[in-house]
């Protein structure tokens, strides 16, 4: 039996980061349910900072992390993040989503189909209206985030225990017991960041659930287009998220952006899905696919309003939630996880008061005992 002060459920760049920065000031032990760090969404996740993306409570957290990610201290040398850019694609109808989208941004620039093609020279110009360019979006080198982390929560004095998923989770008076892999483990907190499992985590320790839905997330590898040299392109795809590309070492991810519920599961791509997706891909661009080298999918875990969930649970004391990122996790991680330490420790959370209240679980029980849907 081990005795902590705070126990983290999972392993992903959540749970991994906010560990490393708890245990500045408390001893902390992640139990991670798979053989590896990060298996399911963090290291299946096309990760690129894009400071506009989300909505007001994510670009909060956005324009918190950003800093972290270009001079990250501790938990690595030099910048975590590489140019690359991101263009977004609207034809006629999608007109007022670009309008949404720009609405609030930042460093945004307007450009006309030609422009949009000078940048991504595949593209069909009469499949564009309009298009715009972030140039600061940028590549996230998400192993060595994840790494950096760990590295920093273990020279801290952290533990982390993999292949250790947890069976079962008890209340004493003043402590949390978390059975997992064989041990059992004792700490007045318990961290609840398993990302899809997060909700039958808060069962398992007789919390509310909050309503958390995963979704999955496809994508394929395919040969650069005619041979093109695409890694100074950027990210390209419609401003309604039914496509996007993005290279990748030469060669071109392309991603139906796919959002299908399903289980908490091991997930892997959907063909028909996949081929639907491709098919929108190809209607954008003026070369054929002619083949898919391999694919993947990953999960996405969305709160009802599509805002992560940080904070004590309202209903279970020392039970803090850290969940529902979406497809936001590895971006707003470093904001996260600061966030979550100041929290634990009871100081200055280091975000604007309505940031912290929109992320707050009890925002999902004002009103009745069940969360709101």
């Amino acid at each position: 039996m081990t005795h902590p002060d705070i126990i983290v459920i999972g392993g992903g760049i959540a749970g991994i980061s906010a560990a490393a920065e708890m245990a500045a000031h408390a001893q902390v032990t992640v139990l991670e349910a798979e053989a590896q760090l990060g298996y399911h969404s963090t290291g299946r996740s096309a990760a690129i900072f894009i400071r506009n993306y989300g909505n007001a409570t994510l670009r909060a957290l956005n324009a918190a992390a950003a800093p972290v990610f270009e001079d990250p201290g501790e938990i690595a040398e030099g910048s975590l993040l590489r140019p690359r850019g991101e263009l977004l694609l609207a034809q006629e109808h999608e007109m007022d989503t670009l309008a949404d989208y720009c609405s609030g941004g930042v460093g945004l620039e307007m450009l006309s189909a030609a422009e949009a093609r000078d940048l991504v020279p595949i593209l069909r110009a009469d499949r564009i209206a309009a298009a715009v360019f972030e140039r600061d979006a940028r590549d996230i080198d998400v192993d060595r985030t994840l790494q950096g982390y760990a590295r920093l929560l273990k020279s801290r004095g952290g533990r982390i225990e993999t292949g250790a998923p947890v069976a079962d989770i008890a209340r004493g008076h003043t402590a949390w017991q978390v059975t997992a892999g064989g041990a059992t483990h004792t700490a007045p907190i318990l961290v609840n960041a398993a990302g899809a499992w997060a909700d039958a985590v808060a069962r398992m320790a007789g919390a509310r659930p909050v309503g958390l839905q995963p979704t999955r997330r496809s994508a394929a590898i395919l040969p650069a287009p005619e041979g093109r040299a695409v890694d100074g392109w950027p990210l390209f795809g419609s401003v309604s998220e039914t496509w996007y590309a993005k290279p990748d070492a030469g060669k071109l991810m392309v991603s139906p952006a796919d959002e299908d519920p399903v289980d908490p599961q091991d997930a892997w791509a959907d063909d028909m899905v996949l081929a639907e997706g491709l098919h929108r891909y190809q209607q954008a661009v003026t070369v054929p696919v002619t083949r898919v080298e391999h694919n993947w999918a990953g999960l996405r875990s969305f709160a009802p309003d599509r805002t992560p969930v940080a904070g004590f649970a309202p209903d279970a004391p020392g039970f803090f939630w850290l969940a529902g990122q979406g497809g936001y996790g590895v971006q707003t991680a470093p904001a996260l996880a600061r966030l979550s330490a100041a929290l634990v420790a009871g100081a200055a959370p280091g975000l604007p008061a309505e940031a912290v209240a929109a992320l707050a679980p009890a925002r999902f029980f004002r009103d009745s005992e069940e969360p709101r849907q």
